[in-house]
């Protein structure tokens, strides 16, 4: 049978059971207490007697269970409640034989011999007792506490130098110096205080040492002393302790003594990394959980305290401080995170703004940013936010402290540290030689060029090289640069004409039209279309119309585009071209090789653009001729099939018809005429019937 779950019957029980019931029936049940019977006596003889059976019975309960302390100190206390002290010291003393050792038997026999007022008695009892036990501090507790009773202070005292002879814990201590301070003899509670700090070379003495001073013993330049001794003479793992330093910073607070205080909270920002937890700073023993929330607290209140007491310096102080720590987290937790570096640079950079002089704290985070190479050597992409990182070291130097020099040798360093035989950045190398030019050192802008041209040789570099040259007039060393540039890249088609419109900007006709016959005459181009577009206008510009038209018919020859012939129709409708009716003669050209080539779209952009010259420059009959032209639009269906040829399903699509074709389609095409004539037909019925109404209404 399968284990599966069922449904359990949630109906009422038949019997109903109350609270009522439970508790009554309890309450019948319960057994009943037997009480014990009242002893009444009469005379001496019958107490006597009660005495002994009494004993009888504690005797046999010592005899059976001799080891069970309880059953001493009862019989002690019997002996006691009927005046028999002899007998109840001789009940402690055969105890004490059975375990001498066991403190709580001690403190009976004491508190015997005290609630009686035997009072030498229980100092011998004590005395024994602290002898035998030295180090139970409830004995010691419980003589002091007699002879202070009594109003004995030397012996108190004397109680308090032998206890302290042992070493006890603080709670001793306090209680030695506050039994001074009780008396009066506040000199001595101080030495007391002294030597327990002393004893004790801890945080913990050293701050109930100051607490006490504060509120006891009222003394507000011992607790200051305190406190400062503390973060001196102590280890450093105790001094370093943020306990030590919100104690400190909140006994000055409470002086009215804002400033120490200000000065203890940065003092503990920058010496516990006060904000910067999850981080670890380079040779510090690792902070464990409860002292990393106790700095966490001690963080809160420097804040607390500055929205308190501070100015505004003072808040943005803290609120960079906890900027810092977040950075210092982040790039300690990823020091190839260069997002981070930028940030945390960046933050430095704007306090430095605000009026702090913050340049020594920004140089350490460029420093520590750009020592962080990527690990690879071989892939470029680890390097691209890096190398920012470079620029914009070399930019705050240039640009917030002047510092041209010392901005130079960044990009020297910069360019020194990439390697150039993997992969290089044309924004270093031009970057660095504007740097030159604007410290007006333009032989040392030439030399980084040119050496950026054999390391990198990228077109970035060519175009701000050339750029410079030209902007100084240097023409024949733009073209030097120019046939290095094309050497090195004849496939730019871009390069080809700047070269020909540097040339032509400065009247070099024959020059420029050189330039252009070789670029056009390269193998592989990148943009071609743009080169032969800027080589007939350039002809166009000169108004060499016969030049304009072989260009046209050489480029057709590599490319019957539509739109290099439509091109050609317009210029030989312009003042260089030779008419309209040339136009008219290009445009039908075009028209007959693209008929013969089935090209229809080609064919409707021809058309179209046909049309709007002859709106332009011809008249109604040409332009009737161009519309007779015009093809019909029509949808179709057509399999639609993947890449194997396997049928994925019928989808439409636009077909052309125009009316100069073939006859292959005229069955379809009439087909089609005659649906419509006969839509239009109908249309027109309707509408004929439709009026005949109106008009039979009217009557």
């Amino acid at each position: 049978m399968s284990n599966q779950a069922r449904v359990k019957n949630r109906a009422p029980a038949p019997i109903q059971i109350s609270a009522e019931q439970i508790l009554r029936e309890a309450a019948e049940r319960q057994e009943q207490h037997i009480i014990d019977p009242v002893v009444k006596i009469h005379d001496a003889e019958e107490y006597q007697s009660h005495l002994r059976d009494r004993r009888k019975h504690f005797e046999d309960n010592i005899r059976y269970r001799r080891e069970h302390i309880g059953n001493w100190v009862k019989y002690a206390r019997f002996e006691e409640e009927n005046r028999e002290f002899e007998r109840a010291r001789s009940v402690f003393e055969r105890a004490l034989e059975v375990e001498v050792r066991n403190p709580e038997l001690w403190l009976r026999y004491a508190e015997l011999e005290m609630r009686n007022e035997f009072i030498n008695r229980a100092r011998n009892v004590l005395d024994r007792a602290v002898q035998l036990l030295p180090r139970v501090d409830f004995l010691w507790y419980k003589y002091v506490y007699m002879e202070e009773m009594v109003g004995d202070v030397p012996k108190c005292r004397a109680v308090f130098d032998r206890w302290m002879d042992w070493m006890p814990d603080d709670n001793a201590w306090m209680s030695y110096a506050r039994f001074e301070g009780r008396c009066g003899h506040w000199d001595q509670a101080k030495e007391i205080m002294k030597r327990y700090a002393n004893a004790y070379p801890s945080s913990k003495s050293f701050m109930r040492f100051a607490k006490w001073a504060e509120y006891e013993a009222k003394d507000v330049d011992l607790a200051r002393t305190v406190y400062e001794s503390a973060l001196v003479e102590l280890e450093p793992e105790e001094s370093r302790q943020a306990r030590v330093f919100g104690r400190f910073a909140a006994f000055e607070e409470r002086q009215g003594e804002y400033e120490r205080a200000r000065v203890i909270y940065k003092h503990a920002t920058k010496l516990l990394h006060l904000g910067q937890e999850g981080t670890q700073p380079p040779g510090e023993e690792e902070v464990s959980k409860w002292e990393q929330e106790k700095r966490n607290e001690l963080y809160k209140a420097y804040i607390s305290f500055e929205k308190k007491r501070g100015d505004k310096a003072g808040i943005e102080d803290i609120v960079i401080t906890s900027q810092r720590a977040e950075y210092e987290k982040r790039v300690h937790a990823d020091p190839q995170d260069y997002d981070a570096w930028f940030e945390y640079a960046k933050m430095e950079e704007e306090n430095e703004i605000e009026g702090v002089d913050n340049t020594s704290k920004v140089r350490e985070v460029y420093e520590r940013a750009i020592a962080n190479v990527p690990p690879s050597m071989e892939e470029k992409q680890l390097w691209k936010r890096y190398i920012y990182l470079w620029i914009y070291y070399a930019l705050y130097e240039e640009l917030h402290q002047h510092d041209l020099d010392r901005a130079s040798k960044i990009y020297d360093a910069c360019i020194d540290l990439i390697p150039h035989s993997k992969f290089s950045f044309s924004k270093i190398w031009i970057n660095a030689a504007k740097l030159h030019i604007r410290r007006k050192d333009l032989v040392s802008a030439r030399k980084l060029l040119g050496k950026a041209i054999g390391l990198c040789g990228k077109e970035r570099i060519f175009t701000e090289y050339i750029a410079l040259e030209l902007a100084l007039g240097e023409v024949d060393r733009c073209r030097a640069l120019y046939t290095n540039y094309l050497k090195q890249m004849p496939h730019n088609c871009r390069a080809w004409s700047k070269y020909a419109d540097l040339e032509k900007s400065v009247g070099e006709t024959e020059r420029c039209r050189a330039i252009f016959e070789l670029a056009v005459s390269q193998s592989a181009l990148d943009m071609p279309e743009m080169l032969w577009k800027n080589y007939i206008d350039f002809e166009i510009e000169e108004g060499e119309g016969d030049n304009v038209r072989a260009l046209f018919e050489r480029l057709l020859e590599k490319t019957g585009h539509v739109k290099v012939w439509i091109s050609f129709a317009q210029f030989e409708g312009t003042e260089v071209g030779k008419g309209v009716a040339t136009a008219r003669d290009t445009f039908q050209r075009a028209h007959d090789q693209m008929k013969e080539a089935g090209l229809k779209e080609e064919r409707v952009l021809l058309l179209d653009a046909w049309r709007v010259f002859e709106k332009a420059k011809g008249d109604a009959e040409s332009l009737a001729k161009v519309d007779a032209m015009l093809p019909r639009r029509v949808k179709r269906k057509r399999m639609r099939t993947d890449e194997n040829g396997a049928e994925l399903g019928w989808e439409e699509y636009f077909d052309y018809h125009f009316p100069d074709d073939g006859d292959s389609n005229a069955g379809n095409l009439k087909i089609l005429e005659m649906a419509a004539k006969w839509k239009q037909a109908q249309q027109a019925q309707d509408s004929s019937s439709s009026s005949e109404d109106e008009s039979d209404d009217e009557d």
